[in-house]
């Protein structure tokens, strides 16, 4: 049986049979419930808002953090109780998070209250990431090659139909994260070693491949022009010529990558199993470290001071816990 991500954080795969959750077009939206422990349960994703942190999770669950991310608190109002898989901000009020039944939601106050502009009931076809270029046009990616668009802010969602891989007759394959470089072009890491880019705003696509076999998890667009995509198995690889050819890096482990970040010139990564990694941007290899409880790392952000902060299965890891010995050697703002 064919297995997805079920979270862009890489926690579990699951059977596509196993993520449809009684599917109907009854189905009403159901608000999130207050949590008196919010940061303990499963965190999937963690944005910048400015200097704010948001991060979003599992039975719709989104928490806030004004101090760093030393503490946190839920948001006031969000109209789902399904996963968040995803959240990103185009500035300190404007943001939008996506997850099961294709829902995405939206908020223009930093993330104390969030709006539904999109759900369908009728399949659970979820969403595992969301990009936008400003505060109109954005993307979002999901199951089975969904691929949505907007230019008025997320009024208006409109289904982008992508065409069928090469040597395939449908396009099927899972998109699992979305994300844009520094000219403006969309590139898209995805299941079966692709990845998919467009250099005209979406409104073609093209398959490029980077002689990898597996899933892509994450992906992103480094400030010096490379473009990094890594997943399955510790899987890391890097393009310098805007996704013509790809190289494979050592990220240190085998630990499936869930996500990335940039800072002062350094890549980091963190895995499956409590791995994190870090390097130079065209490092060929990187120094890996496994945090002493192996925790289930889902995703990473720095603060406003350019620390660490990581999401995990069991919710936030607090930065005084982040002793990534490799990290902080290559990068003395991570704070221990």
């Amino acid at each position: 049986m064919r297995r997805i991500l079920i979270a862009l954080a890489g926690m579990v795969l699951l059977s596509a049979a196993g993520l449809a959750q009684d599917a109907s077009p009854d189905l009403k939206p159901t608000p999130a419930k207050a949590w008196p422990n919010p940061t303990g349960l499963v965190l999937l994703d963690v944005a910048r808002a400015g200097d704010r942190l948001v991060a979003v999770g599992e039975q719709g669950v989104i928490v806030l953090s004004d101090d760093n991310g030393k503490s946190f608190r839920q948001a006031k109002a969000v109209p789902i109780d399904s996963a968040l898989t995803a959240v990103t901000f185009t500035d300190a009020g404007h943001g939008w998070a996506v997850g099961h039944w294709g829902a995405i939601i939206a908020t223009a106050d930093g993330g104390e209250t969030w709006q539904l502009q999109r759900v369908d009931s009728s399949v659970d076809q979820p969403l595992f990431s969301v990009a936008f270029k400003n505060a109109k046009e954005g993307w979002a990616v999901g199951l089975w090659s969904l691929l949505l668009h907007t230019d008025d802010g997320g009024k208006t969602w409109t289904a982008d139909q992508l065409q069928p891989p090469p040597g395939s007759k449908k396009a099927d394959r899972n998109l699992y994260k979305v994300f844009i470089d520094g000219a403006g072009s969309l590139y898209i890491a995805a299941e079966l070693g692709s990845v998919v880019r467009s250099t005209d705003g979406g409104k073609s696509w093209v398959y490029l491949s980077t002689g990898y076999a597996g899933s892509f998890w994450t992906g992103l667009a480094a400030s010096d022009g490379s473009l990094f995509v890594a997943g399955l198995r510790g899987n890391l690889y890097r393009s310098v010529d805007g996704g013509n050819s790809w190289m494979a890096l050592d990220s240190g482990s085998k630990a499936s990558i869930s996500g990335l970040v940039e800072t002062s010139g350094l890549l980091t990564g963190v895995a499956l199993d409590g791995y994190t990694f870090v390097g130079n941007l065209r490092a060929s290899s990187f120094a890996a470290h496994q945090l002493p409880d192996r925790a289930t790392l889902t995703a990473v952000v720095t603060n406003k001071v350019g620390q660490l902060v990581i999401t995990s299965k069991s919710g936030i890891i607090a930065q005084s816990e982040i002793q990534v010995a490799n990290v902080a050697d290559a990068n003395p703002n991570v704070r221990r």
